[in-house]
């Protein structure tokens, strides 16, 4: 079992993520601007509040970690600002993991980030572009972040995201070709972000995750 701390745990899927990790017998540190008002309480959590772009905060969220997963999010209202929270924190973490001694980082994106954007359909595009344009912009730099860090990562690109519960048959989508648009629940996500904490076959990985 590992020690997880997962950024962005205020958040839908990591939220999930920590009940998924729990349930599998890790040790999880939750880390997040609100992780103390987090309604879920076990003895192998841990809540810890801080900020995701600052240096200080992740250096001591990252103490005795084994694993971190990366799940960061922004609002609705944000989406229609630039948008630079995933590539600054990413700009944090990577050279505090490599501080630490940490390899393993499973990190969220999404659907249309990096090069999974050339799958996007041609009637599709126009409303990703004008509502999430911004954000995957930033997205983008975060991969490419991730990619050229030396680390053992998997990038984790979930489609449109839904509050189902854990237990739909989803399917991951590795190669490009396959790679398409859909829903999946954020329960199921976490599923697969957990699964990966102990599978190297996932490492330098970027699948979709869709139903």
């Amino acid at each position: 079992m590992a020690y997880v701390l997962v950024i962005g745990a205020s958040g839908g899927i990591g939220r999930a993520t920590l009940s998924a990790a729990l349930d599998a017998g890790h040790r999880v540190r939750a880390f997040s601007r609100s992780a103390d008002t987090l309604y879920l309480d076990h003895d192998r959590l841990e809540k810890c509040r801080g900020d995701a772009k600052n240096a200080a905060d992740i250096d001591a969220a990252l103490d005795g970690i084994d694993v971190v997963v990366q799940a960061l999010g922004v609002t609705a209202s944000e989406l229609f600002k630039p948008v630079n929270l995933f590539s600054e924190a990413t700009q944090v973490l990577l050279p505090a993991m490599k501080r630490h001694a940490i390899r393993r980082l499973v990190a969220v994106t999404g659907f249309g980030a990096g090069d999974s954007h050339d799958a996007i359909g041609l009637l599709q595009m126009v409303p990703f572009r004008v509502i999430l344009g911004r954000a995957y912009d930033d997205k983008d730099i975060q991969e490419r972040l991730i990619k050229n860090s030396g680390l053992d990562w998997t990038i984790v690109r979930p489609g449109i995201l839904t509050n189902s519960p854990r237990g739909v048959r989803y399917r991951v989508l590795e190669k490009p070709s396959q790679w398409r648009n859909g829903v999946i629940s954020r329960a199921d996500v976490a599923d697969f972000i957990v699964r990966s904490i102990g599978d190297d076959d996932l490492i330098h990985k970027d699948p979709v995750l869709v139903w």
